[in-house]
């Protein structure tokens, strides 16, 4: 009897992994997804939220953002990596969070396109230059509270952005497991048609968090969903001509993430601060991902990928 009821869990967690391991991409994204909600829930739910209960939280919402990407994809990553590759599937994504190694021209890109391509964005819709605000903006950082826009400020911001902001949590997962199994299933131009609203989706219940600036608005999640989608493109790209660097892909999301802040401070004009930001990225990143799906044909440099990382791009999903 003793040994009967022994063997029954083994046996249901040897099936349950066995489930996973079958679908997991299915499994990623509910694992990413429960998780994540789950942990805004308090948030979202409190009086800083949607107010539906009586309570304030203590904790904002960067500091949810953050502990949600972790307790997410980032997690949902691992644990799938580990039942479905072991341990040296769990090495082989550590090695792509910290691949580095890509060639200047992928950090001056991260450093100098991403702002240049969202400025250019900025300073074609109407009304953006009579409402700057001026170079003596202030800035908050968290932890430390306001701080006037400088060299070091935002030097100090970039490498909380980075670290605490989201986007190491996010990347791991969306790029570094669920990108690769969809390029190969799909291909990369459809892989990332279909990764991009998954994407844009799991943040839909900070939508209902005033301090996230995007009114839960039939219009307003539709144009995240859109801008999710040209960002999606430019990072595949990004990603396959950097060896599936997920380090790169988190640099390049920090940096984003960084400067739509800044230039939602710095100008103020109703189709920049309204609809959450979206109609600059959309103008920005919508034209750079024609460019890329054009001169790429579609491939967005998965050739590459596959030639640099054969053994990933052949993995089965």
């Amino acid at each position: 009897m003793a040994t009967d009821a022994s063997v029954q869990p083994d046996a249901r967690r040897r099936s349950i992994k066995a489930l996973l391991a079958r679908h997991p991409l299915v499994s990623f994204f509910g694992m990413a997804y429960a998780l994540s909600w789950t942990t805004w829930m308090p948030l979202v739910l409190s009086q800083d939220g949607a107010g539906l209960l009586s309570y304030g939280w203590p904790l904002g919402l960067y500091a949810h953002v953050a502990i949600a990407s972790f307790v997410g994809p980032f997690l949902s990553a691992f644990i799938m990596k580990g039942i479905i590759e072991g341990r040296e599937g769990v090495g082989r994504l550590v090695r792509r969070i910290v691949l580095w190694r890509v060639g200047f021209g992928w950090y001056l890109f991260a450093f100098i396109g991403i702002p240049a391509i969202m400025v250019l964005s900025m300073i074609f819709l109407p009304g953006v230059f009579a409402s700057f605000q001026g170079l003596a903006i202030v800035i908050f950082l968290p932890f430390q509270g306001p701080a006037p826009l400088s060299p070091l400020s935002l030097l100090a911001l970039f490498v909380i952005v980075f670290f605490l902001g989201g986007p190491l949590g996010e990347e791991p997962g969306w790029r570094g497991f669920a990108l690769p199994r969809l390029q190969r299933r799909y291909g990369p131009l459809v892989g990332s048609l279909i990764l991009a609203p998954l994407w844009a989706f799991w943040h839909l219940p900070v939508f209902w968090v005033p301090a996230w600036n995007y009114p839960p608005t039939i219009l307003n999640i539709v144009m995240f969903v859109i801008a999710s989608i040209a960002l999606t493109i430019v990072l595949t790209w990004v990603f396959n001509n950097t060896k599936g660097s997920v380090f790169i892909a988190v640099l390049v999301h920090a940096t984003f993430d960084l400067y739509l802040a800044i230039l939602n401070g710095l100008f103020r004009a109703p189709l920049v601060n309204d609809y959450g930001s979206n109609v600059p990225v959309l103008i920005g990143f919508g034209a750079l991902a024609v460019v890329v799906v054009t001169l790429t044909r579609g491939r967005l440099g998965y050739q590459r990928y596959c030639k640099e990382v054969p053994d990933l791009a052949t993995a089965p999903t």
